[in-house]
């Protein structure tokens, strides 16, 4: 593509929320982590080494009798309270700034498990009530 001339309209979008095509045999709840899959495809949160945290599921879906793409998943990204993982796992004010790892669609852990998990997202704060993870 050749330099631009002239004005040009540039489409926007505000990078807060995204449409993924549903994982096979998956029911999505609202209000828990949503992950892309190595097929790009939207999947709960899980213990698995080949998805990637994208944000909190806006709706539930249930695309637990469909195939993959049957149905759409909306993610929004920002900064979302989920719950700690326990003992060696338990994430401190001393990770904030540091990944955490999906443990499930609703609790992130300070390590990957001894490369079992994934990457949630970034550490943003902990308080009493779990750990709030930026998705970006």
């Amino acid at each position: 593509m050749a330099a631009l001339t002239a004005e040009r309209d540039t489409p926007r979008r505000s990078g807060k929320d995204m449409v993924l095509p549903a994982a096979a045999s998956k029911k999505f709840y609202a209000g828990g982590i949503g992950a892309r899959d190595a097929s790009g495809n939207a999947t709960p949160g899980a213990t698995a080494t080949t998805i990637l945290g994208m944000g909190r599921i806006k709706n539930t879906v249930d695309n637990s009798a469909g195939s993959a793409g049957d149905q759409n998943v909306e993610i929004e990204k920002g900064v979302f309270r989920f719950g700690n993982s326990t003992a060696g796992d338990l994430i401190t004010r001393a990770d904030i700034g540091n990944d955490c790892y999906i443990v499930d669609d609703q609790t992130v852990a300070k390590t990957n498990g001894t490369n079992t998990r994934s990457v949630a997202g970034k550490v943003f704060d902990v308080d009493a009530l779990g750990v709030w993870v930026e998705f970006r």
